[in-house]
């Protein structure tokens, strides 16, 4: 089983360590949520659990991607440590920039900034523990007390709710 798992993990993501992690996952929630169920309904309900595992992983890396992609502008090409809402210092080893530029990403990480503080309390935490801390689910469930389902929803929410208002503010992301 664990195997024919692996390769459907590998198809869908064609990534040897991420198929890992998705089937460790799967199995793990199956041992978690069903261990009292009998053995003929594993097979099913593995399956299930997998395909749901890796739809979360697509989820995860689409937000991810989009936040990234934002954020990354902002950073320098070298510096992978850089905190966008921390610092605008300007490297100077970096393309150069105009200070239209630099007023520009300013006012930018500013208006992210406090859209980021309008979020309800529980997005706002989901959100920053999850994108910014970069704790997985379970992490961070554990962390606000709550179950995953409502991390996933948190952050879903704050995600459309920080999109929408960037959008309207003329943020392409």
């Amino acid at each position: 089983m664990e195997r024919r798992a692996f390769k459907q993990a590998m198809y869908a993501v064609h990534e040897e360590e991420s198929a890992l992690d998705i089937v460790q996952d799967a199995m793990m929630k199956l041992a978690e949520k069903y261990g009292d169920r009998p053995d003929d309904e594993f097979p099913v309900l593995f399956q299930r659990i997998l395909q749901n595992t890796i739809r979360d992983f697509y989820r995860r890396s689409k937000v991810r991607s989009m936040w990234t992609t934002l954020l990354s502008a902002f950073s320098p090409d070298d510096d992978e440590e850089h905190d966008p809402l921390e610092t605008l210092a300007i490297d100077s080893d970096s393309s150069p920039r105009t200070p239209e530029n630099v007023l520009l990403q300013a006012q930018t990480l500013n208006i992210i900034d406090e859209e980021i503080k309008k979020l309800p309390a529980r997005q706002r935490e989901a959100f920053l523990m999850r994108y910014w801390e970069e704790m997985d689910v379970a992490e961070t469930a554990a962390t606000m007390g709550c179950s995953e389902g409502s991390v996933k929803t948190h952050c879903s929410r704050a995600t459309h709710t920080l999109a929408a208002a960037l959008s309207a503010k003329g943020i392409k992301l």
